[in-house]
């Protein structure tokens, strides 16, 4: 079999997959192969749990040669006053017509429900055709291992007469159930709490099983477009500004907290855990009306007639439903160099700034030559699980901003993509010089404060 000649050979047609295609197709002339095991674009999106949305605004999610959504500001509900976020229908139908638009040009092969086996040889997941490759590079977009609830069993025993679902059953009730228990304390979590709440579940009918709690970030500072300079921008400030001005790590948090940057939902208990999880002052509201939350553990097993955690073991009754959370949407890998002889490995480059990363790194594959430099600028940040993950991402992120900014160019490039949240093409050339110039003022001391407090 000839193998067919391609510039790139992509594994993993996700959000960070397409992201780094799209900055191919739109900054060169490359020929991409792309394999994905997926039967459509999307990669976890396909997965994930009917009434999903996205937990940062859709104006800087997806590629950046193509609008997601319509820069709207949602007028009801939990986000109100805020940009829109895409529901699940609405990022696969996006990524979907992008990759027809990729595939029309002709520079494009795309192999779904297909498995990249190595050494050039694609082999397909539903008969016994196989293909072969020729890629003068090899990008794995599948690094981060992205999982949702629907793509892995629990990690505890569950017993035969239980029923224990992904949030994906959920949209298909039927009002058999009395009681629910919600197990797990990220994102998937809450979204499965404000899914029963929205829905008439009363909250003494639910049980919510935290084995840690964690601190969250407003979504109200993650806004770009007009509310940019009001939002994202003055984050940045102040996240330093609470470093610099630090005595201790408690005292980092306390600042945090009392300024409105760090929420989180149960006052009483001390976080532990930091997932990038974002949610607004109405959503802990309304998550605070579960007054039934359990502390005690990971769940070990589910038996007939009893839940058994870490550090006891809890009854329950009839006509329970439990819905697994526990999925490890991003789990925490020890980084790899993104630039290695004929591989790039796709990993984040800012703090939970996946597709922003993944396009980063294209543009830096296309533009800056020498390895070395490419990994300079490509120094990975690796996805927070914990409470002080919060610092070590704030440093990497001071890090890599500083080498970042030494390039005009580069931060060129960054304010005119519209995956870059932590920039904004309305802002102007002296204004942008002014913040910066306050953000490195105190960004060298929040830098020492930070390193101090990890040593």
């Amino acid at each position: 079999m000839n193998a067919q000649k391609t510039d790139y050979l992509i594994i993993g047609a996700g959000a960070m997959g397409m992201a780094f295609a799209d900055v191919l197709m739109t900054e060169s002339t490359a020929t991409i192969t792309i394999v994905d095991r997926h039967h459509q674009p999307g990669g976890h999106w396909n997965m994930a749990y009917p009434f999903v949305r996205l937990h940062q605004p859709s104006s800087f999610y997806g590629v950046n040669s193509r609008a997601l959504g319509s820069d709207r500001i949602d007028t009801f509900g939990s986000n109100s006053g805020l940009y829109e976020l895409a529901s699940k229908a609405e990022i696969c139908a996006y990524y979907d017509d992008l990759m027809r638009e990729f595939i029309s040009s002709g520079r494009v092969q795309y192999f779904p429900m297909c498995e990249y086996q190595g050494d050039g040889k694609i082999q397909s997941l539903t008969s016994e055709a196989s293909y072969s490759v020729e890629a003068g590079t090899i990008v794995d977009a599948t690094f981060m291992n992205v999982q949702v609830p629907a793509m892995a069993a629990p990690s505890y025993s569950v017993a035969d007469e239980v029923s224990c679902v992904a949030p994906n059953a959920l949209t298909s009730l039927k009002g058999e159930w009395s009681k629910y228990t919600v197990i797990g304390a990220g994102k998937t979590s809450f979204d499965a709490c404000l899914f029963l709440l929205d829905n008439g579940v009363n909250p003494d009918s639910i049980c919510w099983i935290k084995p840690r709690e964690s601190w969250l970030w407003d979504r109200a500072y993650a806004q770009a477009g007009k509310l940019f300079e009001s939002s994202i921008q003055q984050l940045r400030e102040m996240q330093v500004k609470v470093v610099a001005e630090s005595e201790s790590v408690d005292d980092l948090f306390a600042r945090a907290e009392a300024e409105g940057l760090a929420l989180r939902i149960d006052t009483s208990v001390k976080p532990t855990m930091f997932r990038c999880a974002t949610v607004t002052k109405s959503e802990i509201e309304k998550l605070r009306l579960i007054k039934n939350v359990v502390r005690m553990g990971r769940v070990e097993s589910i038996d007939a007639d009893q839940i058994k955690l870490e550090h006891g073991s809890l009854d329950y009754g009839p006509k329970t439903l439990f819905i697994d959370c526990t999925a490890d949407g991003l789990a925490r890998r020890a980084p790899e160099a993104v630039f290695t002889d004929g591989k790039i490995t796709l990993q984040a480059v800012r703090t939970c700034q996946q597709v922003f990363s993944a396009a980063f790194i294209a543009h830096i594959e296309l533009t800056e030559h020498d390895q070395a430099r490419q990994n300079q600028l490509c120094t990975p940040v690796p996805h927070p699980d914990s409470d002080t993950d919060y610092m070590h991402n704030m440093l990497a992120d001071l890090i890599n901003g500083m080498a970042w900014q030494e390039d005009p160019t580069l931060m060129t490039w960054m304010k005119a993509s519209r995956l870059d949240g932590f920039s904004s093409a309305a802002t102007s050339a002296e204004a942008d010089t002014a913040f910066m110039q306050r953000l490195q003022e105190q960004g060298m001391v929040a830098a020492g404060k930070l390193m101090e407090y990890l040593s």
